[in-house]
C-alpha cells in the first residue's frame, strides 16, 4: 500500500532568493498527484527537500509522519527519479541496476523483472553511452522501483519519451496506483499528458501554492455548455441538475448527460442553439493561475 506525504509550511531560501515559500499540501496514497509549475517555481527544490537532499529553512516534509532521513528502510518506502539516471557510459543497463541492487540487498531477479516491466530488456546488454534520452528515463524508472517502494517520486519522467513511450508511462503509473495502491508524485510541465494521467493536481508559482484539488473538479470540472434563447428558464427547467451562467450568455450545466439537458429544454419549449460537453482544461487553468506570478529565470528551481 501507499503512504501519505505531507508538506507543512515548507520554506527554502538561498541567500536573498526564496525558492519555496510556506508551502503546504498533502499527497494521498493510492493516487497519482501532478505537481505543476513553471520553470523556477520551486518544484525540484521541494522534491529534494522531501528526499533529504536539501535542508529546509523552515517547515517539514514527511512520509507517513517521518522525514526521509528517519526511515528505517528508505529503498522499500521511497523510489525517486529526479533526472535521467547518471550511468557510466561503458556500463550496461543491467550491470548498472545489478550494482545498485547488490548494495541494497536486492536480488538480481528483481533487476530482470524491472527490465521487462519498463520495456528495456533489448537494451539491457547495451552500453549506456548509446542510450537515447528515452531509454535513460526508463532505466531511471527501473532504478527507482528496485526496492518495490510504497512511494514513487518522479521529476519530469516523460522528458525524452516518444508518443508511444508517454502513453506507456501513463498506463504504467495508473497500474501502480490502481492495482498496487502506491503513492505517485509526478512533477511535469507536459500539461496535456498530466491531464490524462493524474487524480489530483498541485500547482505552484514563485514557490507558493496557487491551487490544489481533484483533477475532475478543477477549471469548473466536467459538465456541459448549452446555449438557448432563455438560459434562466432552462436553469429552472433542469430542476435538481445544478447550473450557472457561463461566458457569452451560455449556461454551464453540472452534468455530462447531454440527453437530459436536451429533454429538459424540449419539455420547456426552448430552442437549443449549442450543446456540448465541457472537460476540465488544465492547461488553461495553469496559465491563468501562474501567468505573471513566477520569477524570470532560465533554469528550474
Amino acid at each position: 500500500m501507499g503512504v501519505t506525504v505531507e508538506f507543512s509550511g515548507l520554506t527554502k531560501r538561498f541567500g536573498s532568493l526564496t525558492a519555496v515559500d510556506d508551502l503546504s499540501f498533502t499527497v494521498a496514497p493510492g493516487r497519482v498527484t501532478g505537481f505543476l509549475g513553471p520553470n523556477g517555481a520551486g518544484k525540484t527544490t521541494t522534491l529534494r527537500m522531501l528526499l533529504g537532499l536539501v535542508r529546509p529553512t523552515s517547515g517539514t516534509a514527511t512520509i507517513d509522519g517521518r522525514p526521509y532521513v528517519e526511515l528505517d528502510r528508505p529503498l522499500s518506502v521511497v523510489g525517486a527519479a529526479l533526472e535521467a539516471t547518471d550511468v557510466h557510459p561503458g556500463r550496461t543497463g543491467r550491470d548498472h541496476l545489478r550494482t545498485i541492487a547488490a548494495a541494497a540487498g536486492v536480488p538480481d531477479s528483481r533487476v530482470d523483472e524491472l527490465l521487462e516491466l519498463t520495456g528495456i530488456p533489448a537494451f539491457a546488454r547495451k552500453r549506456a553511452g548509446g542510450y537515447s534520452m528515452g531509454m535513460r528515463q526508463r532505466l531511471a524508472l527501473a532504478q527507482s522501483l528496485l526496492g518495490d517502494p510504497q512511494l514513487l517520486v518522479l521529476d519530469e519522467p516523460a522528458n525524452g519519451l516518444d508518443p508511444e513511450g508517454i502513453r506507456w508511462l501513463r498506463g504504467f503509473l495508473r497500474h501502480l496506483c490502481a492495482e498496487q495502491g502506491k503513492t505517485v508524485l509526478v512533477s511535469s510541465h507536459l500539461l496535456q499528458e498530466v491531464e490524462q494521467t493524474v487524480d489530483d493536481v498541485v500547482i505552484i508559482a514563485n514557490g507558493t501554492l496557487v491551487r490544489q484539488g481533484v483533477m475532475a473538479d478543477l477549471a469548473g470540472g466536467a459538465g456541459a455548455v448549452v446555449r438557448t434563447s432563455d438560459p434562466a428558464a432552462l436553469a429552472r427547467a433542469l430542476g435538481e441538475i445544478a447550473s450557472e451562467p457561463d461566458t457569452d450568455g451560455a449556461l454551464f450545466v453540472h452534468t455530462s448527460d447531454l440527453r437530459a439537458i436536451g429533454d429538459a429544454a424540449h419539455a420547456a419549449g426552448l430552442p437549443v442553439w449549442e450543446l456540448r460537453r465541457h472537460e476540465a482544461d488544465l492547461e488553461a487553468l495553469f496559465f491563468q493561475l501562474t501567468e505573471g506570478r513566477n520569477r524570470n529565470v532560465g533554469e528550474p528551481v
